[in-house]
């Protein structure tokens, strides 16, 4: 599964977006956000669906004792709030925007069923991207709980592969080109920078990984 709009060949951005069609065209705005505003709350009413134009979002929510547990971090082409066209009528989470400017395209749910009653393939690819994203959820959730965090983090390394990475043809090294910075992926494995560090540092020595700002790569071992 690719983590963008385009999902089995189809631009989901170009069919799903309001400001395409004339007849929502007039009374569509995207929405800008800065680092740390939320797009929405827990419990906040489920209306409407979004579509990341520019920067990350944080999807998480608070346990009872007020801990963050952050779900996921999504990027440039992203859909999430997705669970509103699903009949939920309140959120279970909260969206948060992390970068410093963060354009949002909002689509309201009875927008979304319009457009997917128009185009029944589209409303299946739509199906088949939430039930990925479920599963996909799901095993994260079952790593923090049940792995230690080498180990979560060679299985994210092996997510970002598939979202990503392209195969090098001379040696079979996987590079991979995301944008997630360290402060992300700890976030996202359950651990903090500094153990985040270790572990990488630890992995190229053992020849692992490869890394530097722009790019990681696996060793075809992994991979």
């Amino acid at each position: 599964m690719r983590a963008l709009w385009y999902f089995e060949e189809v631009n989901l951005f170009k069919i799903l977006c309001p400001h395409k069609y004339s007849e929502y065209k007039a009374g569509h705005e995207f929405n800008s956000y800065k680092k740390s505003d939320y797009i929405y709350f827990e419990d906040d009413a489920a209306t409407k669906l979004y579509l990341i134009d520019e920067g990350k979002v944080k999807i998480g929510y608070y346990t009872e004792e007020g801990e963050e547990v952050i779900k996921a971090i999504l990027t440039k082409g992203e859909l999430f709030g997705e669970k509103a066209i699903l009949g939920i009528e309140k959120r279970n989470e909260f969206a948060q925007s992390i970068d410093n400017q963060t354009l949002i395209c909002p689509v309201a749910k009875d927008t979304m069923h319009d457009l997917m009653r128009d185009n029944a393939s589209v409303s299946f690819k739509i199906y088949k991207f939430i039930g990925l994203r479920m599963k996909k959820l799901e095993r994260r959730l079952q790593l923090l709980l049940f792995k230690d965090t080498k180990t979560r983090l060679l299985e994210f390394f092996k997510d970002l592969c598939e979202d990503y990475g392209y195969e090098c043809p001379d040696n079979g090294d996987h590079v991979i080109k995301h944008p997630y910075s360290q402060k992300d992926i700890a976030t996202l494995i359950g651990t903090s920078r500094q153990t985040l560090n270790s572990i990488m540092n630890e992995l190229k020595q053992e020849n692992v990984i490869e890394f530097n700002r722009k790019e990681l790569r696996l060793r075809k071992n992994i991979a």
